[in-house]
Parts: C-alpha cells; structure tokens; sequence
C-alpha cells in the first residue's frame, strides 16, 4: 500500500525545512519563484497531488453531439517566445483549435502565461467553460487553476504535479520507425540533439532514439551537453562537444529546428560539412533541410482533437482522464 506523501517526505527529497515545502506549496510568500517550482515538481513526482480516491465512471457516457454549444475557452500559451500563434509548429495547432471552436460556435479567447500575480486577477473564471493549453506552461500557473476547477486539456505537455486529458504525436512510435530506417542503412554512429527537459515529447523521442539502439546493439555514446539545458545556449554548447568529440555519422535530431541550427553553427565554424554526414527531424517545419527522415506531424488535427477532448470533459466530469496518441507519418527520402 503507498504510504501517504506528507510535507516531510517532500522536505526530505528536496532537502528543504518543511517550512519552505509548507509556504511553496501554499504560494505563500517566504520562497523564491525558483524555490516554489522545485517543490511543486518535486511534490508531483512523490504523487502528493494525486487524488485519494478514484471518482466513480458513470454509467452512461454523454456524447460531444448531444447538446448544442455556446460559451468561452480559454487558449493559454507559455511565455515563452518560441511558443506561439505565429510559430511553424504551434500556430498549426492553434488554428485547428480556432476551427473547431467555430464549427461549435463557441467563443475563443487567448492568453499569455503571466509571470506575476494570479492569471485570473483580470478575468471572470465563471465564464470560463474549460482551458486548453498549449506547449510548456509552468506549474504554479497550473495549480492556479486547478484550484479553480476549471476543466483543463493539454497539447503536448505533461506535469506530475497536474492530472488532466493531455493530446500527444505518438512520439515513442514515430521515433522508433525513424530509427529503424536509419539504422538498416548500417549507421552506427549518432548523437541526438535537443533538450530533453525541455519538453515531454522531446524526452519521449530521445526514449524511442536510446531503445532503438538498445534493440540492435549499438552502443550510446551520447554526448551529455547536447541533450542537456546547456544545448540551449547552441552555438557555443554544439561548436564545443563538436571540436572535443568530433562528428557522428547521424545526428538524431528532437525537431527540425535543431538541424537548422547544427547546419548553421557547422558553417559558421568553417567546417565542411560530410557528405556523409546524416540528419534526421521531427515536425516537418523545414523541409529545406536535406533530412534522411522526418516525421510531419498533423498539427492541426492536434487542435482540434483537444477541442473535442474538452467538450468530452465538461460533459463527463468524472470519468479517468485519458492520455490522445495522434499518429504521425514518417518520411524516409533517398
């Protein structure tokens, strides 16, 4: 049986006073905003927020189709500059949003995370129907509106600390198929690129990326700055690991962007690019790049599967969140 996680037990983990975990997760003052997020992660992970008993399934399920719609939803982006409507990757998934809000006739309404008091402070939460988010927002803001009540899906993020219906591109699978095609040309040489932490479907292609080579028996000699938080600062993490390690046969990439920037950063360095040297992406953001394989990712449908995903919550309140896998095409050129 698990044993009940408590105020120590999250002191203990993160080697904090139970004072600093007590006023973290109260929001209260007395912590640093860095402080706060640590204990929020860190109690997530212990399974703190996780509900003592499971709400019971009703017996009869209602359907998106039942009822006539009106009202508001609430998009809520991060602040983070990436992450946004004019993005190659998000703006696809926010219009699949808008499109299916208009074909129910509800109202749209958009917001950036704010970074300081409560995000409600200008906004009524009573005519607030439900909230998507979309990408990585942070988990204090999360529990703002957990405490709100507020019916909540999110597109490709996940946080321990926030149970919810999430939409994901079935990432682990399509990462694996990429291996796959890359590994039968006999390569076997790979490093990948992108911050794992960055975001859950980052890390879940790196896992589709490290057990694929497990399953043939290539051994990982993953460079750790270029799947760490240093890869952010990329110019002068990727020219370092490259000038110590030299270069892979393939760089397995956590999204398009990434090559861009590898592509980039090699010309910069003055260094003539291999021909043998190998990219794959995810996203199909940039099809410019000479990958050997991507995956396009049907982002529209990303937004709109997370409206109907809402409009099945609020019509059934109480049945077990549910995890969407959407899958993706893989595309393997010559």
């Amino acid at each position: 049986m698990r044993r009940k996680v408590t105020i120590q037990s999250i002191a203990d983990f993160t080697g904090l006073s139970k004072f600093a975990v007590s006023r973290g997760l109260s929001g209260k003052s007395g912590v640093s905003p860095q402080t706060r997020e640590l204990i929020l992660r860190a109690a997530g992970q212990l399974g703190y927020f996780k509900d003592a008993q499971t709400a019971p399934v009703p017996s009869e399920l209602m359907d998106i189709e039942a009822r006539s719609w009106s009202g508001t939803i609430l998009v809520l982006f991060p602040n983070v500059r990436y992450q946004n409507t004019d993005s190659l990757y998000w703006g696809p998934i926010f219009n699949g949003i808008s499109l299916r809000l208009n074909q129910k006739g509800i109202n749209i309404l958009t917001l950036t995370e704010p970074t300081g008091d409560s995000m409600f402070s200008l906004l009524n939460p009573e005519a607030i129907m439900g909230i998507i988010t979309v990408g990585s927002i942070s988990t204090p803001v999360l529990l703002d509106i957990k405490r709100l009540g507020i019916p909540v899906v999110m597109v490709d993020h996940h946080d321990p600390s926030f149970y919810c219906d999430s939409i994901f591109t079935d990432n682990l699978s399509s990462m694996r198929e990429v291996m796959s095609s890359v590994i039968s040309k006999g390569y076997k040489s790979y490093q990948f690129l992108g911050n794992i932490r960055d975001a859950q479907s980052f890390y879940e292609r790196y896992l589709g990326f490290r057990s694929s080579l497990e399953d043939h028996d290539i051994e990982l000699k993953q460079i750790p700055s270029l799947m760490g938080p240093e890869i952010d600062t990329f110019h002068d993490t990727f020219k370092a690991a490259i000038l110590e390690h030299g270069l892979p046969e393939v760089f397995v990439c956590a999204n398009d962007i990434f090559a861009l920037f590898a592509l980039e950063t090699l010309r910069d360095m003055g260094m003539e690019i291999p021909e043998n040297l190998v990219f794959t992406g995810f996203d199909n953001t940039h099809p410019q790049i000479p990958f050997l394989a991507t995956v396009n990712v049907d982002k529209e449908l990303l937004g709109k599967r997370a409206v109907d995903q809402m409009l099945w919550r609020i019509l059934n309140p109480s049945t077990s969140y549910e995890k969407t896998l959407i899958q993706a095409e893989v595309m393997v050129r010559s």
